[in-house]
């Protein structure tokens, strides 16, 4: 079900991505433009191929590196891998409504001569980048139902690339809105939101 629920992923991304380009009839926001972005996409489009090939391996190959482990197969761990895939539908639900939120204002990168309107409310009241921890989910939920070393390894390089791009896109936000993201940064959390209210 996992290897599912990421393939509607990445398929929506696709599409969200043609529909931007057919939209704004070019490629900025869809292919980056900074050098930064340039070069995490040469890590990053290996790294989505491998997302959406390794669960599929490890369903149908019974060989090491992509066979699930003889102890994923216990109970116990059964039991934790059918939970995550059951979270990872729910990180792919909950993603969704993100990216109807953003509208017109979503990209795959930054833009940096394109101004868009900050968003603060729905699910990024409390979140800056709501997608991002979602997709950070659906990896950790992927890990842990495909069970593989391999897969480990992308679920880590997955996740520092997320922080790589999330600071990025604080410094050009910042950069276009200024105090209003500054004041936006010191109520919200990242990924997840604040534990407690920020002091003044």
């Amino acid at each position: 079900m996992v290897a599912v629920t990421v393939w509607a992923y990445w398929t929506r991304v696709g599409v969200m991505s043609y529909r931007l380009k057919r939209r704004t009839r070019r490629l900025a926001g869809v292919v980056p433009q900074q050098r930064l972005e340039q070069g995490m996409w040469l890590v990053w489009v290996p790294l989505v191929a491998l997302w959406m090939a390794l669960p599929l391996l490890a369903a149908l190959r019974d060989t090491v590196p992509w066979a699930v482990p003889p102890f994923a197969l216990d109970p116990p761990v059964l039991w934790l891998r059918w939970l995550a895939a059951g979270a990872a539908v729910a990180c792919l639900v909950l993603t969704l409504r993100c990216w109807q939120r953003m509208g017109t204002a979503w990209t795959m990168a930054v833009t940096p001569d394109r101004n868009t309107d900050l968003i603060t409310d729905g699910p990024f009241a409390r979140v800056r980048h709501p997608i991002y921890g979602f997709s950070l989910l659906l990896m950790a939920c992927t890990v842990v139902v495909v069970a593989t070393v391999p897969m480990l390894v992308v679920g880590l390089v997955h996740l520092v690339l997320m922080i790589v791009k999330a600071r990025n896109e604080e410094r050009h936000l910042l950069a276009v809105h200024g105090g209003a993201y500054a004041r936006y940064i010191e109520r919200t959390g990242r990924f997840v939101p604040r534990l407690a209210a920020p002091r003044h």
